[in-house]
């Protein structure tokens, strides 16, 4: 899955852009409550050392390298020096959008709230990652909130996407298509000047 994830976003950037980033967040919510359901069943609270040692396990059981650096009450640090998406994390920095919702998705589900701030990032040239998770507001000015997150109800599928959220998708990805063929036509184009300016030196030098 990881490296399915890791091609799929390496793609939709090249064609939606900026976008792609919020589809690969939502996808990071939506994949955290089904593996945070392997640890414990659904609705119970964790304590934030419970889990930070459930959000390294996880990095580290699809190829990370995370270790817990602080536990506190209200936040709890993270540091890895090897990221599970490989060395393609640097093409495709949006996808540490997928450990940020990952990882808030968790902490709104179990604790209530969750603030993410990707301190550092191999993806933007760092010798490795921290990450800070804090429970409750927090006057740190970067970083992502995650609260009010809805639970799939019991025998519910976290995949079993909203009618609307598909249709938001659907039509991103009609757009996907109509830029490809735009960018199609356009190096068609090109190739047509380029043709013509050759037939014109051509003609030139005869």
């Amino acid at each position: 899955m990881s490296k399915l994830i890791t091609q799929y976003a390496h793609l939709h950037e090249r064609t939606v852009g900026p976008k792609a980033g919020e589809y690969i967040r939502q996808i990071g919510i939506r994949t955290g409550e089904w593996l945070e359901s392997f640890y414990d069943g659904k609705g119970s609270g964790w304590t934030p050392d419970q889990y930070a040692h459930v959000i390294v396990d996880l990095k580290n059981s699809i190829g990370g390298h995370f270790e817990i650096s602080e536990v506190h009450e209200d936040r709890v640090i993270v540091k890895a020096s090897a990221c599970p998406f490989g060395e393609i994390v640097k093409d495709s920095p949006h996808l540490c959008n997928m450990t940020s919702s990952v990882f808030g998705g968790i902490a709104s589900r179990r604790l209530g709230y969750g603030k993410v701030s990707l301190r550092k990032r191999i993806a933007l040239g760092d010798e490795g990652c921290e990450v800070a998770i804090y429970f409750r507001p927090t006057d740190e000015e970067d970083g992502k909130v995650y609260e009010n997150i809805p639970i799939t109800p019991e025998h519910g599928d976290p995949y079993d996407w909203e009618e609307e959220t598909i249709r938001g998708l659907n039509e991103e990805l009609r757009k996907s298509d109509n830029m490809v063929m735009e960018l199609l036509d356009e190096l068609e184009r090109l190739q047509t000047e380029v043709d013509e300016l050759k037939g014109s030196h051509h003609s030139d030098k005869q």
